[in-house]
C-alpha cells in the first residue's frame, strides 16, 4: 500500500474490536479520532500505553476525540488482557481495541515495518479530523513509550488551527502565544484578533483568543 500522507483520506475499513465489529468511518461519525496501534497483547510497554489512554478518558472527550487501539492479535487476547491492563494502571480499558490476526488495516494503514523485525506493527499515531482527512501521523519504534500528553497537545494545535488562521510556536500548550498565518496580513489580523505584536514582518504573536 502506498504511504498515507497528511491530508488523505483516512482508509476505511470493517473490523472485529472489543466492542463488536465496526465501520471505521461510521464509528468514528463526524467526531475527531486517535488510531494508534501497539506491537502485541501481553506486552509492558503497551499495557502501560493503553492504562494511560484509558486514564485520559475525560481529556479525549473534553475535546470531542474518539480513541480506537490496533493489535494483530486476535479479539479474545484483548479480552483476557484487559484485566492486565486495569490492575497494572489502574484504570479500566474504556475504548475499543481493533483485532486484526489477518493483517488488513495494518497493512492499509503502513503499520508494518519490516525493518523492525517482525509481523507486528510499530507504535503508530494517526490523528483524524471530523472530515475524516488525516491531520498527523507519528511513528515510534516497539521499544519506546508514545508521550500521551503530546497527543492531546498537538490534538489542541490542530483544532485551533482549523478554526482560526494560526500556527502554534514551538513546545507551545493551550493558552500561549500563537502566530498570525503568514497568508493573513497585518491589518485583518488587527481587525480579527486586536493586539499583534510584530517581531519580524513573518513573526507575528497575538494572545490565544478564548473560546
Amino acid at each position: 500500500m502506498p504511504a498515507i500522507h497528511l491530508g488523505d483520506e483516512a482508509p476505511n475499513f470493517t473490523a472485529d474490536t472489543t466492542e463488536g465489529t465496526i465501520d471505521f468511518h461510521e464509528w468514528k461519525g463526524d467526531s475527531w479520532a486517535v488510531l494508534f496501534s501497539h506491537p502485541a497483547d501481553f506486552t509492558p510497554v503497551c499495557t502501560t500505553e493503553l492504562g494511560r489512554t484509558a486514564g485520559l478518558k475525560a481529556e479525549f472527550d473534553k475535546r470531542g476525540v474518539k480513541v480506537i487501539a490496533l493489535s494483530v492479535d486476535p479479539v479474545e487476547d484483548h479480552h483476557g488482557w484487559a484485566p492486565d491492563i486495569a490492575e497494572v494502571t489502574g484504570n479500566a480499558l474504556n475504548f475499543p481495541i481493533i483485532a486484526d490476526p489477518d493483517k488488513k488495516v495494518s497493512h492499509l494503514y503502513d503499520m508494518i515495518h519490516p525493518g523492525e523485525g517482525d509481523t507486528s506493527t510499530v507504535r503508530s499515531v494517526f490523528v483524524i479530523s471530523p472530515d475524516n482527512k488525516v491531520k498527523l501521523t507519528l511513528t515510534y519504534p516497539k521499544s519506546v513509550g508514545r508521550n500521551f500528553d503530546e497527543i492531546l497537545r498537538v490534538v489542541d494545535a490542530l483544532q485551533l488551527t482549523e478554526r482560526m488562521p494560526v500556527a502554534t510556536p514551538a513546545d507551545w500548550t493551550s493558552g500561549e502565544k500563537l502566530i498570525v498565518s503568514p497568508a493573513m496580513s497585518t491589518d485583518d489580523a488587527k481587525s480579527r484578533f486586536g493586539k499583534v505584536e510584530e517581531i519580524k514582518p513573518y513573526l507575528r504573536w497575538i494572545e490565544q483568543p478564548a473560546g
